[in-house]
């Protein structure tokens, strides 16, 4: 996957459910469609915005493979692919049909909290078994590991396939130091809708955003503007949604960003146990900044 395919706006797409908890497969078709339309340059199917922890792999598997028919080749898809079982994503990687993949997304094993070299040899492994382009995914926020600079800039110079990393630390000296020293053909993405502007002007090429769901068109010119060096144009979008990008992650992701499509009508308002919908008191303050940005709820 070339860098000109990860630069810009990539979404991490939500998987909209039913009341009786099964996938809705004519929403989700729908939301891609909308996405394609309105200035996504990439989608990533079974990330963490997903809740892929509460599907099954064969919910995974038809997901996969639904995104990958309605998009028709439009846009490159990026495919989460990680775990804290190294074998297991191994496994996946060498048997799973990946054709219409085009990039993996690998996020750090959690929970085991392992090493820098644990690390290390964890994505070493991946990357010796993986025949597609290998996004790293350092989020300690949600795995309880931090993986430094020193690690990333080994493994991106150990591996010509280890071609960027998405990076949700907000750990702006580490990812800075990734910025500055990693070899040409590796990128930096945001992981942080809220830190994407800053990190652009550092030098990353773009976001994998949640808030690119329900607005795609804004968040996209936003990252485009930054990234041709319209600054000024791209900071008054940057404050335009900047509570908002707090207000998604109050209770949980994907809820914020959920109660947001379901107001525009896109999706029921449905997330699978142990995540459920923003609170009452969450929410209006939500419709607040919708109502500012008029959207009509």
């Amino acid at each position: 996957m070339t860098k000109s395919k990860l630069t810009g706006m990539g979404v991490a797409l939500i998987t909209p459910f039913k009341a009786d908890d099964s996938i809705d497969f004519d929403a989700l078709a729908k939301l891609v469609e909308h996405l394609i339309k309105n200035g996504t340059d990439y989608l990533v199917v079974c990330g963490t915005t997903a809740e892929t922890a509460t599907m099954t792999k064969q919910e995974r598997d038809e997901v996969t493979r639904f995104v990958i028919r309605v998009n028709a080749g439009r846009l490159p898809i990026v495919l989460g692919v990680g775990g804290n079982n190294t074998q297991a994503v191994i496994d996946q990687l060498q048997n799973d049909d990946l054709s219409g993949v085009d990039a993996i997304l690998s996020v750090t094993p959690y929970y085991n909290k392992p090493s820098q070299e644990g690390l290390y040899q964890h994505f070493k492994a991946i990357a010796t078994a993986s025949r597609l382009p290998i996004i790293l995914y350092n989020v300690p926020g949600r795995t309880g590991v931090n993986m430094t600079a020193d690690t990333t800039l080994r493994l991106a110079n150990d591996f010509k396939n280890i071609v960027a990393i998405k990076e949700a630390s907000g750990i702006f000296t580490q990812i800075d130091d990734i910025i500055k020293n990693k070899p040409e053909n590796f990128v930096v993405i945001s992981g942080d809708d809220g830190i994407t502007f800053p990190l652009i002007t550092l030098g990353a090429v773009g976001v994998i955003s949640v808030i690119g769901n329900a607005f795609p068109y804004e968040f996209s010119r936003m990252v485009r503007l930054a990234l041709n060096g319209q600054y000024d144009a791209a900071r008054e979008i940057h404050y335009r949604f900047n509570e908002l990008f707090k207000l998604l992650f109050v209770d949980g992701n994907p809820a914020g960003v959920k109660s947001i499509l379901s107001v525009m009508g896109m999706i029921e308002n449905k997330l699978r146990l142990p995540l459920v919908p923003t609170t009452i008191t969450t929410f209006e303050k939500i419709r607040v900044v919708l109502n500012s940005l008029n959207v009509k709820c």
